[in-house]
């Protein structure tokens, strides 16, 4: 079993990660958390009301729970994962309180931690927005494990926010200390991004963290070449939406059908709930959900669900999410119902997926993805 126990320069407290896992194989935390706790303990910062931004499970929310920061973060499965580890440990849930990644913290920021996360375009556009909250008493602290941390993280702090000291690299995390420059004019926000989708009248809206954001991925592409084809009323779910192109392209193909979009990213469902409005439908033909997995859908109440899940998680590799959606999707198709998901070869997801369905097919392959339909019967 993996290590819970989280012996922090703030206290012992207990931490898991989300999805919990039977045989979880990592920590719910890491040395850059680690680094900071210690930081902010030895130095003697003023830590009351730190704004913390991409807390994956909650490590410095909860660490720092008595100092009520705020969470900043883009993940519902990160907030959800911060007031689990806030209950494990028998704290006050109303210690920390929650920013969702479309909105902005309304008050000046007297602290900032930052861990870097695996999108940097997601980190320019929290330093863009938290700039104006910032004052000369302001301070920031930024850190992450080395291997995610290039040269550009330094590049977008010192062009936005001022100047940088790193400290010595602990058990290969990396720990920044920025200094609040005003005079640093604030950059225009490059995000979201709008590109045209090929083939169509169409221009997607991506906001900063939604994957694949400057262009159409390959995997969805294959998809959208493989699409099946419906008609007539039905529910049609498209799971781990990002911008919502496999849910928009299957809603122009049958205006009759309700879809449900739904991402775990606030961020991405915002992307897709914009881009849907180009069709002009009714409001009641679709809706949108920033959700971990289906929770909160009926058994038994989707005829259809398109699904490109991610194969990681922030640095982590691995296919939890990926089992989480088929299990889910599984409770949730009616009977006759079909699941087609798209993956890289290499991940086997025929074999995964042959444990909650019935039948699983293969629709398409090329040299590095398959598409499988998986049906309920």
């Amino acid at each position: 079993m993996t290590d819970t126990l989280f012996n922090s320069a703030f206290g012992q407290i207990e931490l898991n990660r989300l999805p919990k896992r039977p045989r979880e194989l990592l920590r719910a935390w890491d040395a850059a958390d680690e680094y900071i706790l210690n930081t902010l303990k030895d130095e003697s910062y003023s830590v009351i009301n730190p704004v913390i931004c991409n807390d994956q499970f909650g490590a410095l929310s909860v660490a720092l729970h008595k100092f009520r920061p705020v969470n900043w973060s883009d993940s519902l499965v990160a907030h959800k994962a911060t007031q689990e580890n806030l209950r494990e440990n028998d704290f006050k849930q109303s210690d920390v309180s929650y920013l969702e990644s479309i909105f902005v913290p309304k008050q000046p920021v007297n602290l900032v931690l930052i861990k870097v996360p695996k999108t940097l375009a997601l980190f320019e556009d929290q330093l863009i927005r938290l700039k104006p909250l910032l004052t000369t008493e302001s301070c920031m602290l930024v850190a992450g494990m080395a291997r995610s941390m290039p040269a550009a993280v330094w590049k977008i702090l010192e062009r936005i926010i001022g100047p940088t000291k790193t400290s010595r690299a602990v058990k290969k995390a990396k720990l920044i200390h920025v200094t609040v420059d005003t005079n640093l004019k604030r950059p225009k926000n490059p995000y979201p991004v709008s590109w045209k989708l090929e083939g169509t009248d169409y221009s997607l809206i991506n906001h900063a963290n939604v994957f694949s954001r400057e262009k159409l991925d390959i995997g969805s592409r294959f998809l959208l070449q493989n699409l099946p084809e419906t008609e007539g009323s039905g529910d049609i779910i498209d799971l781990g939406c990002g911008n919502g192109v496999l849910g928009l392209m299957a809603a122009s193909q049958n205006n009759q059908a309700v879809l449900h979009f739904v991402d775990e990213s606030y961020m991405a469902v915002e992307s897709a709930r914009i881009n849907f409005q180009q069709l002009n439908a009714e409001p009641d033909s679709a809706s949108f959900h920033v959700s971990d997995g289906l929770t909160g859908f009926d058994d038994d109440s989707s005829d259809l669900i398109l699904c490109n899940p991610p194969f990681h998680q922030q640095q982590a590799v691995g296919d939890s999410i990926a089992i989480s959606m088929f299990r889910d999707s599984a409770r949730v198709l009616k009977s006759g119902g079909e699941l087609w998901v798209i993956g890289n070869r290499h991940l086997a997801y025929h074999k995964k997926l042959q444990n909650w369905f019935d039948a699983v097919e293969l629709v398409a392959s090329n040299k590095k993805f398959v598409i499988l339909k998986a049906c309920k019967t």
